[in-house]
């Protein structure tokens, strides 16, 4: 559609005063929500849906802006006299609850007037985005033909290396595994293939193979180990790693392989933060955090490049250019957190990632994974966890609250009433990760071992968000005034919430 075609459009959906319509259907969607019978009325009004999607899918837009999202609000929109550019926003956000409903009961709408809705991914809720997922990533799927593998148990990722790593990729994603142990009879009938998918899993964090580390406020959870290159095929071995999760994924099979939040951001092309790093280092971050927040005139002597002991071998590594002999001031320490962000997290792990997302994306398409956020890549590869929440309230602790505190009790009450992609979401945002430990809560680890759940009392700030410590395992919240505000600003919070010291 060139200029010309795309104002006339413009001028012709304005002269047809749509406007009102939008805003009657959004008064009556709004007064439904809380109805039982909701997807049933819905279903009614859904040719009028229909038609605002076909014709949001004619406009302009194509993505919305980025955000930092400070605070819960509750707003009520006009969309009666809202412009076309904006509309699709802005009332897809506010009617989310109906929208993901009616995809529920009827998916084949994604492949309809619905499929528009992928431009405002974060609306759609994770089950539903992975069942237009699935739909593309299988289409033109035909007989798949038999890829049959023989293996030692107590060899299961080499030998697994040498029977793949070297076939076609597309042999390897449409292929239909059939798995065989040596010395063992039976017929892979899908059970030796969950087993084999299982115990790789667990072999692929193997540190005899030098790949992954484990962070340090999670045992459980691993980072591209930048010293992986004492193992010579380290890069072919990342590369495999990578074709394995995304055949997993391909394959609809859990793996119980967890990352750091930087991996799942790398994964997705995303950009990293400073918050990312508090998992791996907390005390590096801390003294990062300090930088930023008080004057280092006379007290921080650094320069713009970082000292590594490898094994041994002493170097230099520069940050910038000539990186040595510049020293940090409090006029350049925002660039310097910047690029010892970037160091840390991305550029000295580059390689690794370079292949584990070249095996990746021989599977999976980058631009199709790319609706998930790095929460939900996790979900996706590693399946949503079975929460027990009464096991998880009886597991924690509070700091300037007690049980009995009117925001405690509000806060157990919303988890219970949040569904499972949403208390998935929550355990990430406060842990870091969607793991439940094998006996419960009480086993939660943190940086100095076993760490419960704790809730901590921020005086005042009412306005703000909640936030986390993941290293503790720590949720921050404020005084809020009612359950519905507590319960709406938890819900940002683990959704879309602002991180803190972020990158562009």
């Amino acid at each position: 559609m060139d200029s010309a075609e795309a104002k006339e459009l413009k001028e012709l959906y304005k002269n047809s005063a749509l406007g009102p319509l939008w805003g009657a259907l959004s008064d009556c969607l709004r007064i439904l929500t809380n109805r039982d019978d909701l997807t049933q009325i819905a279903t009614i009004l859904s040719p009028l849906i229909e038609a605002l999607m076909v014709v949001c899918k004619h406009s302009k837009v194509e993505s919305i802006p980025i955000r930092d999202v400070l605070k819960y609000e509750e707003k009520v929109r006009d969309f009666s006299s809202e412009p076309i550019e904006s509309l699709f926003f802005s009332f897809t956000e506010e009617h989310k609850t109906i929208l993901n409903q009616m995809i529920r009961r009827n998916p084949k709408l994604m492949s309809g007037p619905f499929s528009v809705l992928i431009r405002n991914p974060k609306v759609l809720e994770f089950d539903n985005k992975r069942i237009y997922f699935d739909q593309k990533l299988h289409l033109g799927d035909t007989q798949k033909q038999g890829l049959s593998i023989t293996i030692s148990r107590d060899q299961v990722f080499l030998d697994s290396y040498r029977a793949l790593f070297f076939k076609p990729p597309d042999l390897i994603r449409k292929g239909n595994l059939e798995i065989h142990f040596r010395g063992e009879e039976g017929v892979d009938a899908g059970g030796l293939t969950r087993e084999w998918y299982q115990v790789l899993a667990r072999q692929m964090f193997n540190p005899d193979y030098a790949l992954f580390t484990p962070v340090a406020s999670d045992k459980t959870t691993f980072h591209p180990n930048r010293t992986s290159w004492v193992n010579p095929e380290h890069l072919s071995f990342f590369k495999f790693v990578g074709m394995i999760i995304g055949k997993a994924v391909y394959d609809g099979f859990m793996l119980d392989c967890h990352f750091s939040r930087a991996v799942f951001k790398q994964m997705l092309g995303r950009s990293v933060s400073l918050k990312d790093i508090e998992s791996l280092d907390l005390d590096y971050y801390k003294s990062l955090v300090w930088m930023l927040e008080n004057d280092i005139t006379d007290i921080i002597v650094e320069t713009f490049s970082v000292e590594t002991d490898d094994y041994g071998e002493h170097k230099i590594i520069d940050l910038k250019e000539n990186g040595r002999d510049i020293a940090v001031t409090q006029e350049n320490k925002q660039e310097y957190v910047k690029l010892i962000v970037e160091y840390r997290l991305k550029t000295s792990i580059k390689d690794q990632i370079t292949n584990f997302l070249e095996g990746f994306h021989q599977i999976i398409p980058k631009d199709l994974v790319s609706i998930f956020d790095d929460q939900e890549l996790e979900l996706l590869i590693s399946g949503l966890p079975d929460i027990d929440v009464d096991d998880w309230k009886n597991n924690s602790n509070y700091v300037n609250y007690s049980a009995s505190s009117a925001q405690i009790q509000w806060f157990w009450r919303a988890v219970k009433s949040f569904d499972q992609e949403q208390k998935a979401k929550l355990l990430q945002f406060a842990t870091g990760t969607s793991k439940v430990p094998l006996n419960g809560f009480k086993e939660l680890s943190g940086v100095n071992g076993v760490s419960k759940f704790s809730i901590h009392r921020v005086y005042g700030a009412t306005d703000r968000l909640p936030s986390a410590h993941t290293c503790f395992n720590q949720v921050d919240l404020p005084e809020y005034e009612s359950y519905e505000k507590l319960r709406g600003s938890v819900l940002l919070a683990i959704t879309e919430g602002h991180e803190g010291f972020g990158f562009a």
